[in-house]
């Protein structure tokens, strides 16, 4: 079944918020992007659309709040994350802030995380996650 939410920032491209598959639910990346708009929080962007600087932290808190919403939306919620895959654009000055958010956010659920450096997203963002939850 796909998930498409109201509330979320819309996709990027032809590909629904999440999928239910039995009581799993698969997430399509999801940004920091704020919902209904183009706008990324913590991020500077000259007049030809390259990034100037960015707020590692300020997307961190974006894209957490968009994962929950997607969550919630289908069923799901915070502590039924399974596996959290993360793509930063700058690990070397990233990871730390990033960590210490993420290590905020999943105090009490830990889902199983892999971390990777991507060379660029499809906005001009700095983080992304993919998320797989359980719907119980």
């Amino acid at each position: 079944m796909k998930i498409e939410s109201e509330k979320a920032p819309k996709p990027v491209g032809a590909y629904p918020h999440a999928r239910k598959v039995g009581n799993l639910l698969f997430l399509s990346g999801v940004g920091p992007r704020k919902s209904n708009s183009k706008k990324i929080p913590g991020v500077v962007i000259d007049k030809a659309g390259n990034i100037i600087s960015h707020d590692i932290e300020a997307q961190c808190h974006s894209v957490f709040k968009n994962v929950r919403i997607i969550l919630e939306e289908a069923g799901s919620n915070w502590n039924n994350l399974v596996d959290v895959t993360v793509f930063l654009t700058d690990m070397y000055k990233d990871f730390e802030t990033y960590n210490r958010i993420y290590a905020e956010y999943f105090k009490d659920n830990q889902p199983c995380r892999t971390t990777v450096e991507v060379s660029s997203l499809p906005t001009p963002i700095a983080i992304e996650l993919k998320c797989i939850a359980i719907i119980e």
